[in-house]
């Protein structure tokens, strides 16, 4: 969901900014020398599934995979998402180098919150079970971040409204596909990587 340049207020970018720099030097933080790679390789998989885009005001409409980022990375997701999001901005133009702070905050905090309210769901429960706290996670990290979207948008000035309206509504289909993804993704790993979450324990 990336917001393009120009459609914000200053005072919101820089909001964006300022909350974007703290997760991401507090997310730098937390990634050990073991989980560089699996940072890279989630980082990588944004990248792609987001490369898609189906215009909408100013927004889009993609997938995303924020959950599955906030399950497994937790607060890694910050500088994750930077660098997906930077790069994107620099070879594709989605975006922008203005609301990048806006737009990685957006995708980047609801992650880490249904990663903090599902990750041990995922890491407790059987596979079948595990899959369904991913996909409330999936699911869930689409609908904060439309959310926070729109409230973007909606700070930004009264004509904004209706498009945080429109952002609401058109992202309903990608909160149910993103939920029936990260729940599929979560099943699969918890039978072939049971420790790619971490330590787990079938209660």
């Amino acid at each position: 969901m990336h917001i393009v340049d120009g459609a914000l207020s200053d005072s919101v970018v820089l909001g964006g900014v300022l909350l974007t720099a703290c997760g991401v030097a507090y997310g730098l933080k937390q990634i050990d020398a073991e989980k560089i790679p699996q940072t890279g390789i989630l980082s990588a998989t944004f990248f792609i599934a987001s490369l898609i885009h189906i215009p909408l005001g100013p927004a889009s409409v993609h997938l995303i995979l924020n959950g599955l980022l906030g399950l497994t990375l937790g607060w890694a997701a910050f500088p994750a998402l930077f660098i997906a999001l930077l790069l994107q901005a620099v070879f594709f133009g989605y975006g922008g180098f203005v609301v990048l702070g806006v737009n990685v905050f957006n995708i980047a905090l609801p992650a880490i919150l249904m990663g903090l309210l599902c990750r041990h769901g995922v890491m407790r429960s059987q596979p079948r079970t595990a899959a369904l706290w991913g996909a409330f996670a999936g699911g869930g990290a689409i609908l904060l971040t439309a959310l926070l979207v729109a409230s973007s948008l909606a700070l930004s000035g009264e004509a904004f409204i209706p498009a945080a309206k429109l952002v609401l509504i058109s992202h309903l289909p990608v909160v149910v596909m993103e939920a029936l993804l990260t729940g599929a993704a979560v099943l699969l790993i918890r039978r072939v990587r049971p420790d790619f979450f971490g330590e787990v324990r079938d209660d």
